[in-house]
């Protein structure tokens, strides 16, 4: 299932992020607003409780999102922000890392570190900013859908229609939130118009 944001607001952090003057510490700032509203979104998929409050008016039994079935996953690097983002809103979900690195002769990913907690009963929510082939959030949907959890939600900035398409065939359970789609891959599998590397951007790297 895939809902992109038809929020100009994401619409213009997206273009800010296109644009090659941003800078590092404007990067990761986007990319950690863009998951706050993109969470916003999904919040609709997200478990919840009643639980019993003290207000100045008494007890209160409300409805609260349940945060101990919430473990947020990102793909390092770029996508550190974003988990940042998601967990300033939902300060008591957990968190977990995956690693994976792209060949870019194959453009296909490598898993070379791996730190997740159990995720038997819970929601994951996976921040990776760029879906461009879709070949490493294929690989970490796959490897964490093993583990049990009882959904599976992905928050993206960008991604290429192509890749976009495979992850909705492949994993129709998946709710995929981005805030845009662009047209294609180029001849070297990167996103057109895109926004460049992210990682390498949001950390100042040299290419």
């Amino acid at each position: 299932m895939i809902k992109e944001s038809s929020s100009p607001l994401a619409k213009h952090m997206v273009n800010t992020l296109r644009d090659a003057a941003c800078k590092p510490i404007e990067f990761r700032h986007y990319l950690k607003e863009l998951a706050k509203l993109l969470i916003f979104e999904a919040a609709e998929s997200l478990p919840l409780c009643e639980r019993k409050i003290s207000t100045w008016q008494g007890n209160f039994n409300g409805s609260f999102i349940d945060e101990s079935r919430v473990v947020c996953v990102s793909i390092l690097r770029a996508a550190l922000p974003m988990q940042e983002g998601v967990l300033e809103v939902l300060a008591n979900a957990e968190g977990g890392f995956l690693a994976m690195k792209r060949d870019e002769e194959s453009h296909k990913s490598r898993l070379y570190y791996d730190r997740i907690p159990d995720l038997k009963g819970k929601t994951v929510i996976v921040v990776d900013p760029m879906v461009a082939t879709g070949s490493s959030l294929h690989d970490a949907i796959s490897l964490l859908q093993e583990r049990g959890p009882d959904a599976i939600v992905t928050l993206n900035v960008i991604g290429a229609k192509e890749g976009v398409e495979q992850i909705a065939s492949a994993f129709s359970g998946v709710a995929m939130h981005i805030a845009q789609i662009d047209p294609y891959l180029n001849k070297d599998a990167y996103i057109v118009p895109g926004l460049g590397d992210a990682g390498d951007r949001a950390y100042n790297t040299p290419g």
